[in-house]
């Protein structure tokens, strides 16, 4: 069963540059595994207070990502190459959210 996901992230202090430099890497190992990324974005400047990713708690970015079922999650998320960059995402991401989400429109 296709899976559809809706990505919440949000960056340790100062690390907001670092984060979106660390999903543009491990976002383009998707395909490899059968996905695709349908849409990434993130926070206007003026929202974000600065670098610290403001004070009302949204996160920096958000990506809506379709992979084909369950297995391929399992192997995007144990990719080697994206396993290789463990210390960089727990220096740089502070939370992540992974909703299984419906497309309505």
């Amino acid at each position: 069963m296709a899976l559809e996901l809706c990505v919440l992230l949000w960056a340790t202090d100062g690390n907001d540059d670092a984060l979106t430099r660390y999903e543009d890497t491990v976002l383009a190992l998707v395909p490899k595994h059968g996905g695709r990324v349908v849409s990434r974005v993130r926070r206007a400047a003026s929202d974000r207070g600065g670098e610290s990713g403001g004070d009302d708690g949204a996160p920096l970015e958000v990506q809506v990502i379709h992979l084909p079922d369950d297995a391929a999650l399992q192997s995007y998320l144990t990719d080697p190459e994206r396993v290789a960059l463990a210390d960089v995402h727990r220096t740089v991401i502070a939370r992540t959210d992974l909703i299984r989400v419906e497309t309505l429109v």
